[in-house]
């Protein structure tokens, strides 16, 4: 039996060279790969952030653009506060842009809302009259669901106000609530420990008893914002409005209760008012409302922006 030939020193230095250009060339071709693919995300980063440029540019050329006759929308839907669609800031950019547009014959504010503050709704009243006044419109207000509080606070602005017979519109009255927990806490054995600079500083703390110095206060300060509100929609009724204090007593109305005491005009929903009242049947939407590319933006703003980095940075270089 022939015994197996040793290995000679040259056949093993081509096995190892062989193995090791393998392993090179599989090395390279994973580089490659990850390389194509790199620039391939980038390259899709930067056209997603090109056509996000593009939608947003292409939308700002059509809202500067000339508009036929038509009636201006503008929505003041849920709660009235800072940072909500219908903020002051929302509500009045949209007024500046539907009173703006010479295409626009008159400007209806869609109401649906239970109220809420005070001050929104003050600044989005004056800003009506000042631009009904400056741009010579009309402003109409229909209310739909609820029309309250504070949103009829802006509706008093209108030239007319339209409800359906069933709306609920109203509650012209001003309300501070909370709640108070010294009885409980004396049950629990729990102590307040509040420490003030300034007598009055703790005003209104529920942990602490309701002084009558404290109340007759707070009372004082809601008469005086109730009569500011009283003062608004009497300014803006005019003498359409009821005599009757029990108008003012905080009480919600139906559409028909409103009609009967002045609150509101007629009965009319915004298709009405834009065909019947405005005559222009067209109806085109001013409310802010975030558009497709700045919901995408939004939704994708911190990706978009890390890949639109790693792109520039990384255009023309291999790595």
């Amino acid at each position: 039996m022939e015994s197996e030939l040793p290995t000679s020193p040259q056949a093993a230095q081509s096995a190892s060279d062989q193995a090791i250009a393998r392993l090179a060339e599989a090395y390279l071709t994973d580089r490659r790969r990850e390389r194509r693919w790199r620039i391939f995300f980038r390259l899709a980063w930067l056209l997603l952030a090109v056509t996000l440029v593009v939608m947003i540019y292409r939308q700002g050329l059509e809202s500067s653009a000339p508009s036929a006759a038509h009636t201006a929308l503008i929505d003041v839907r849920g709660e009235i506060a800072m940072d909500v669609e219908a903020s002051a800031e929302n509500i009045i950019s949209a007024l500046r842009n539907a009173f703006g547009d010479s295409g626009a014959r008159a400007v209806v504010l869609r109401i649906n809302s239970p109220g809420g503050s005070p001050v929104q709704a003050g600044m989005i009243n004056d800003e009506i009259e000042r631009l009904r006044l400056a741009h010579d419109k009309p402003v109409y207000a229909v209310c739909e669901e609820m029309c309250a509080s504070a949103a009829f606070y802006i509706a008093a602005a209108a030239d007319e106000v339209f409800v359906d017979k069933a709306s609920l519109v109203g509650s012209i009255g001003v309300l501070m609530d909370g709640f108070g927990f010294t009885g409980l806490m004396d049950k629990l054995g729990v102590e307040r420990r509040l420490m003030t600079a300034g007598e009055n500083k703790g005003f209104l703390d529920p942990f602490s008893p309701q002084t009558e110095q404290h109340k007759a206060y707070a009372q004082a300060m809601l008469n005086q914002i109730h009569q500011q509100f009283i003062a608004e929609v009497r300014e803006g009724r005019g003498e359409r409005l009821s005599k009757d204090d029990e108008v003012y007593s905080g009480l919600i109305w139906s559409g028909q209760q409103a009609i009967d005491l002045g609150l509101a005009d007629r009965y009319g929903s915004l298709d009405y008012v834009a065909r019947e009242v405005v005559k222009a049947e067209e109806i085109i939407d001013y409310t802010p409302r975030q558009n497709v590319a700045e919901r995408l933006a939004k939704r994708f703003g911190a990706a978009v922006g890390e890949g639109m980095v790693a792109a520039l940075r990384g255009v023309g270089t291999l790595r």
